[in-house]
């Protein structure tokens, strides 16, 4: 049944009986309301938790009143015991009592908005159909985007309308590492966004920006699961969704330390990889030195100032020499990042060059603060910052070249991680914004969100996600962020997030007040919740739904991945290169 207005809706409640079956009353001995009431269930019923329950009350005036809602607490008692050692007696049958069950439910719509308290006494049915399409908002959601299962064995939806900007952005996940699957979920949310046909004309040009710094799991999302049954198929069949992987996945990686062709650092796949740096001229060129110093101490430390006139002097000073990619500054030629460190170390530490630096007047102190930051990142950065490696190829991180585009931190230190997130993002963003259009969409998938927008403190790179988050939305940039611990990340990022998300929660953590969305109930179910089991909340529904998302249909490991026949494409970065056989198998 699909239901577009209110008058519609109470046509179709007025013609449409309740579809499941009889499970209970409306309680009198416990105070209804318009927003809760309690369901005594009749022997042999039982309710669960996060069943989707129905009433009917007639109104004078207004006809029939459809009140639905979640079941949110669920009790059993003996009714007729005084005392809790009456159980002994009434399991040997020296004492009459009976054994009652009850149900809170928390109401999610009214159909009409007539706010009344259903009767003691009413029927109480189990939402089935165009019934619970009504109580869970799914009849109003034109554009619906299969989250998983419910707990009665049917499909959940989030609305795309509070997805790709249209009534709001973003989604934030929470939850404790290794067993809350954020990232799992995550991808299977992006696979349902491309394949449920929301995005209708626009999903070929639709792309997905995926930083992975776990590993090489997320390396071969286009690469079927070996793993995957049929029972599995099946529940992507229910969610009207094909099982298969995702069709067009580039990865790119950073070069292999102290390899001279730049060969990607990556061990299982061979194909589809790219290596990624930066030039000197382009770190020069860009302004990146800001980028190298992007933690949040560094923005405390009182030399930030310092780092804005060196990357503006770099920036008109630097002139590229030969096609490799390095610099000459102030007749000095430099060709590695340590040699640009050792460049400004030499400049910096004389005193009429550091005049010359800065302009002014900068104490000797900070100077040397700077330069101990600076040269503790030459170790971490020199791999991705080179001028000693020729234009061959294409050395950028790119989304133009594949619906999802995976860039592989795990084997980069914290500090070229951030570095790496850092320009990658402004870069992605300054596009988004030159283009002067939100379509296609963008999806940036960022874990370890606290680490890069901290609650406290200031860095390069927290100032671009606070503008993806604040102005993403009007641009078509989406941020999907995961974290272990939603309190530790900045306010402004997470109230942005319209959808949020939480998996298996730390007892402390789920305590915590930016958890409040969670009624206390489903707080606590969080710290026991297991994998694959996500709590989702989105503005149209008033109670979050437990959602169970279904076994990923493309490899989440090396060890899963079904062989793909090997192409030669332009962008295999093994092809042709000195040392390296043509016929290496993908694994």
């Amino acid at each position: 049944m699909t239901v577009n207005g209110a008058a519609a809706s109470l046509e179709a409640t007025a013609e449409v009986p309740a579809s499941g079956e009889v499970v209970g009353r409306v309680l009198g001995t416990q105070a209804a309301s318009p927003l809760s009431f309690w369901v005594g269930l009749e022997p042999g019923k039982v309710l669960q938790l996060d069943d989707v329950v129905v009433t009917r009350r007639e109104v004078p005036g207004y006809g029939p009143v459809l009140m639905a809602g979640v079941v949110s607490t669920v009790e059993a008692r003996h009714e007729g015991a005084a005392y809790d050692s009456d159980v002994f007696l009434i399991a040997d049958g020296a004492l009459p009592a009976a054994v009652v069950e009850v149900a809170e439910v928390r109401v999610t719509r009214v159909e009409p908005e007539v706010f009344v308290p259903p009767l003691p006494g009413a029927t109480v049915y189990l939402a089935r159909g165009g019934d619970r399409d009504q109580a869970l908002y799914f009849d109003v959601m034109e554009r619906r985007v299969p989250l998983g299962m419910g707990r009665d064995g049917q499909p959940l939806y989030v609305n795309f309308d509070f997805l790709d900007g249209t009534r709001g952005a973003h989604v934030s996940i929470s939850g404790v590492s290794g067993v809350a699957t954020k990232t799992s979920f995550a991808t299977f949310l992006l696979y349902s966004i491309f394949n449920s046909g929301v995005l209708r004309d626009e999903s070929a040009n639709t792309k997905a920006l995926i930083f992975s710094v776990k590993g090489e799991d997320l390396l071969f999302l286009d690469h079927d699961n070996l793993r995957l049954d049929e029972s599995a198929r099946g529940v992507y069949g229910r969610l009207g969704l094909p099982a298969r992987a995702f069709g067009s996945v580039h990865v790119f990686a950073p070069p292999r330390p102290g390899d001279p062709n730049g060969v990607p650092h990556v061990a299982a796949r061979t194909q589809g990889v790219s290596a990624f740096y930066w030039t000197l001229v382009e770190f020069c060129a860009e302004e990146l030195l800001r980028f190298v110093f992007a933690d949040a101490d560094d923005e405390r430390a009182g030399y930030s100032l310092l780092v804005g006139q060196v990357a503006a002097r770099l920036k008109a000073w630097a002139e590229p020499v030969g096609d490799g990619g390095a610099v000459m500054v102030r007749g000095t030629a430099c060709r590695t990042f340590a040699d640009l460190v050792e460049l400004l170390s030499d400049e910096l530490q004389d005193e009429a060059g550091r005049q010359e630096w800065t302009g002014a007047q900068t104490p000797l102190g900070t100077v040397n603060a700077f330069l101990r930051r600076l040269r503790s990142a030459v170790r971490a950065l020199s791999p991705i910052i080179r001028g000693d490696l020729p234009f061959y190829r294409n050395h950028s991180v790119s989304t133009s070249d594949a619906q999802v585009s995976i860039v592989d931190l795990h084997n980069l230190p914290e500090r070229a991680q951030r570095f790496v997130v850092g320009v990658v993002l402004r870069g992605e963003f300054h596009r988004k914004e030159s283009s002067g259009t939100a379509r296609p969409l963008l999806f940036v998938v960022l874990d370890e969100l606290n680490k890069y927008a901290p609650r406290e403190g200031d860095s390069p790179i927290k100032e671009i996600l606070l503008d993806v988050a604040e102005r993403g939305r009007s641009l078509g940039v989406i941020l999907i962020g995961a974290q272990q611990t939603a309190s530790e990340v900045e306010r402004r990022i997470v109230s942005n997030s319209a959808v949020r998300v939480a998996g298996r929660l730390d007892p402390a953590e789920a305590a915590r007040s930016e958890y409040g969305w969670l009624p206390p109930a489903v707080r606590e179910r969080a710290t026991i919740a297991k994998p694959g089991t996500m709590f989702v909340a989105q503005p149209e529904i008033p109670v979050p739904l437990a959602v169970a998302f279904p076994f990923p249909a493309w490899a989440t490991r090396p060890a899963e991945a079904a062989a793909r026949a090997a192409t030669a494409t332009s962008e295999d970065p093994f092809k042709g290169l000195p040392g390296v056989e043509d016929d290496i198998p993908p694994f």
